[in-house]
């Protein structure tokens, strides 16, 4: 049997329609592939940025703690000098050195009595 010239090329024709579309399909896969990866790429980029800003906060963040934690400590190690805790002791409790002028000697003969044991 032999077939007609015309009807061979319209079956090749058909079998490279066939593979046309399934390489436009091919092709629009690969497309839509290539988007997504691409909005992943941008999406992981942005939360990168986003994290290290984070990150970069949380350490300047740290570093003003830090630095308000030293500022606190001097304060109280000044507080807490001899020299302040008189100043206060004067000023705020009215407290005075010892003299013996305002001195006053006080009698424990009850004291006395008790601990050498005789009545009194």
């Amino acid at each position: 049997m032999r077939r007609c010239p015309s009807c061979t090329r319209s079956a090749v024709g058909a079998s490279e329609g066939r593979a046309g579309a399934t390489m436009g399909k091919l092709n629009l896969l690969l497309l839509i592939a290539v988007i997504a990866s691409g909005i992943t790429l941008v999406r992981s980029a942005y939360d990168a940025r986003r994290l290290f800003t984070a990150v970069d906060r949380a350490q300047n963040e740290a570093r003003r703690l830090d630095l308000e934690g030293q500022r606190l400590e001097a304060e109280r190690h000044a507080q807490a000098t001899n020299l302040r805790v008189e100043q206060v002791a004067s000023d705020r409790l009215r407290m005075r050195p010892i003299t013996p002028a305002i001195s006053q000697e006080a009698d424990d003969h009850a004291g006395a009595a008790a601990a050498s044991g005789t009545p009194r």
